[in-house]
């Protein structure tokens, strides 16, 4: 699968960015400042870099620079993450050579859209497009299609989005606040007890008893999992 280095000194943003890269099927590097982030573009040699403009030693600028003037990473895809909404700013990105730029706030699903976009248009490998199955359910991410036993599954975007995050990590306990952050969008304000709402909604759709739920288990004074243990 494709590699993408995340660059922010903002560690929420890095979770929530690496949770719906790593959904779609992404593997995912992190790095919080700009010396870290040079060490692991030489190091590491991802296929794609998603670079914050502002961090503490070296700018976004000062990196792309440096990626650029260095022949063996020249060709590394860049795309710049930054709350300056100034053209300037922008040009002075795209001219010293970033493929795309992002303000922010931003959808995490366009970051991953912007993400596929970049990588198909720099040749850098097949975008994956990956399928989840768990029992009778199957779940194809590129599609956003949902089948229970065969037969398709309507869903809302986030009852898609909460089973996404359940079915790739069966098993796995999710608080509230997890599911809220990666499902809802960090600047989500609501009351983490919507999810419930939401979880009681998508059981209706593929349990066949949403009282005695098979897919989605609910552990008590934590959130909630796909299976058992």
């Amino acid at each position: 699968m494709p590699r993408i280095l995340v660059v922010d000194d903002d560690k929420k943003i890095v979770r929530l960015i690496k949770a719906y890269l790593e959904q779609a099927g992404f593997t995912v590097l992190a790095a919080y400042d700009g010396e870290t982030a040079l060490h692991t573009i030489r190091r590491e040699k991802p296929d794609l870099a998603l670079l914050d403009l502002m961090l503490p030693d070296h700018d976004g600028w000062d990196i792309t620079r440096l990626v650029r003037s260095d022949p063996s990473l020249a060709q590394l895809p860049i795309i710049m993450l930054t709350a300056r909404i100034e053209d300037a700013d922008k040009i002075i990105g795209l001219e010293l050579g970033a493929d795309d730029y992002i303000t922010k706030p931003f959808n995490p699903r366009e970051v991953v859209a912007r993400v596929k976009s970049v990588l198909r248009r720099a040749g850098g490998g097949a975008v994956p497009s990956p399928v989840y199955r768990f029992g009778a359910l199957e779940l194809n991410v590129e599609s956003h299609r949902v089948t229970l036993n065969g037969q398709p599954v309507d869903l809302t975007p986030t009852e898609f989005d909460l089973l996404s995050i359940l079915i790739k990590n069966p098993g796995r306990v999710f608080s509230r606040a997890e599911l809220v952050e990666q499902a809802l969008g960090y600047t989500y304000t609501g009351p983490e007890r919507s999810v419930d709402t939401h979880i009681k909604n998508l059981r209706k759709k593929i349990e066949g008893n949403p009282g005695k739920p098979q897919f989605i288990q609910t552990v008590h004074g934590i959130g909630y999992r796909l299976g058992g243990n």
